[in-house]
Formats: structure tokens, C-alpha cells, sequence
């Protein structure tokens, strides 16, 4: 099963998504909610609950829409740092960039393992 979640996932999220979802999905809901519904459909076949599919195209739209990644890596900055660190960084003009690529990995991250879940537990 976790061949086929990670191949569903890639499919929903890089073929199925238009420039349109990518674009506007963390502007308007509309669009991250088309994006959850078509990241929803390579699912289908693997399972056919419709809990599992809510909570995989839910949390999709929801986790997109407010760029939850790149919260969750600041939290984890912030809480991992010594306080040196922080007292320093607390300092600067605005905190470092996070890197495009740590967003894109910590993201697809959360994604899969929502996935996983969904389908062990509801699917």
C-alpha cells in the first residue's frame, strides 16, 4: 500500500494540478478546494471509503491553502535553537529564508503520512 499512496500522491499533486491550483490555491479557497478533489481521484483506486477520501483531499486543501509547511518549519526552528540563537535571531530585521525546497519536503512530508494514516485506519 505505501508504493501506491506515494504514486497516488505524485499523481494528485505534480500531474492532476493545473497552474491555476498552484498558483491561487493559498490565495482562494476555490482553488485549493479543485486541488484537494483532483489530488482525491488517484486515490480512488486504492480505496473507495469516503472517509479516507475526505480526510486525504481535506487536510490536501486545508495544508495548501495556509502554507501550513513552512509554519510548521518555523515552529520547529524556533523550538530546536538554543536561546543564544534565538536572542540573536530575535534581533535581526526578519528571519533568514526558509530554503523553496526544505517547503516542498517537510509539505510532502505531511501529505504522505496523512495519507498513510487515512488509508491504514479509515480505508
Amino acid at each position: 500500500m505505501v508504493a501506491e499512496s506515494f504514486l497516488a500522491h505524485l499523481v494528485g499533486d505534480y500531474v492532476l494540478q493545473s497552474e491555476w491550483m498552484a498558483t491561487q490555491k493559498f490565495r482562494r479557497w476555490w482553488p485549493a478546494i479543485v486541488h484537494g478533489l483532483m489530488y482525491s481521484l488517484p486515490f480512488l483506486l486504492i480505496t473507495q471509503s469516503p472517509w479516507a477520501l475526505l480526510v486525504i483531499g481535506g487536510t490536501h486543501a486545508v495544508l495548501d491553502h495556509y502554507r501550513v509547511a513552512k509554519h510548521v518549519i518555523r515552529v520547529k526552528n524556533n523550538l530546536l535553537a538554543p536561546p543564544s540563537y534565538r536572542r540573536e535571531q530575535a534581533g535581526a530585521p526578519e528571519p533568514p529564508p526558509t530554503p523553496e525546497w526544505l517547503v516542498i519536503v517537510v509539505d510532502n512530508t505531511m501529505h504522505l503520512v496523512i495519507n498513510y494514516a487515512a488509508l491504514t485506519w479509515l480505508g
